[in-house]
């Protein structure tokens, strides 16, 4: 990996860069998947690199599905597990739910090495290898799930997620909570709940919200009160107004 020194005003973003290269150098990560990454990139930018207001009541509200749930899924991907995976694994660990290994560019290779790269870091339940399932009404391969995880999952936290992917799971019943930040993407308006944020904070933020929920702390369950696409409303309001506060000082 490259060595970016500390210094850089652009180090945390260089080095979620430098993740994705060596994921794909691992054969963990596709190389579409740069390309995914740089489009977020360029939302992140319109919200100033932070956590917005509405993405807190998003995370909140995501976390009182997450626990009040049957069974729960995390799915993960290339860019999750080259990007966070010590986060999901706390995650699966704190809800007791399975990670699945769900990927657009499917092989069995690649599905083993995402898996075996989690495990590595100390995930102790990975499912995806299986991949006995399919969601229907989708014709690529993420439609391949298991059927003791997604398949039979009530809810899916779905970080990165195809629109067309999460808009089945929602036709099949299931509570879908997506981390995705463009406000704009079929995923953020179909999924049940969306968190616009970055993924490494979005995932930091939903682990401990649900510490302090599991400790009886924080706000109550905000689940029936959600309105997703008025949240998603609120994003795109705090972006245009932190577009039209914006100085650019001297060129």
């Amino acid at each position: 990996m490259f060595r970016v020194p500390e210094t850089h005003p652009r180090y945390k973003s260089l080095m979620k860069r430098e993740k994705l290269v060596a994921g794909i150098e691992a054969g963990i990560t596709s190389k579409q998947g740069l390309i995914a990454h740089g489009r977020g990139e360029a939302f992140d930018y319109l919200i100033g690199e932070r956590t917005l207001s509405a993405a807190m009541k998003a995370t909140e509200a995501a976390a009182a599905l997450l626990l009040t749930a049957k069974k729960p899924v995390i799915s993960v991907n290339g860019n999750v597990a080259a990007l966070v995976p010590e986060k999901v694994i706390e995650l699966s660990e704190l809800l007791d739910a399975p990670l699945e290994v769900n990927i657009f560019y499917w092989t069995e290779e690649r599905v083993r090495k995402i898996k075996e790269h989690l495990e590595r870091h100390g995930a102790a339940h990975v499912l995806g290898d299986k991949a006995d399932a399919r969601i229907p009404g989708i014709e690529h391969a993420r439609a391949r799930v298991d059927r003791e995880g997604i398949y039979s999952a009530d809810v899916v936290l779905v970080p990165l997620e195809d629109g067309d992917r999460c808009e089945a799971l929602i036709k099949m019943g299931k509570k879908v909570i997506a981390i995705d930040l463009n406000p704009l993407s079929r995923t953020s308006k179909y999924a049940t709940v969306s968190i616009v944020d970055d993924l490494e904070r979005a995932m930091a933020n939903l682990i401990s919200v649900i510490k302090e929920k599991k400790k009886g702390n924080g706000k109550g369950l905000l689940v029936e009160d959600f309105d997703n696409k008025e949240n998603l409303e609120a994003v795109i309001k705090e972006m245009v107004k932190r577009l039209e506060e914006e100085e650019l000082g001297e060129l």
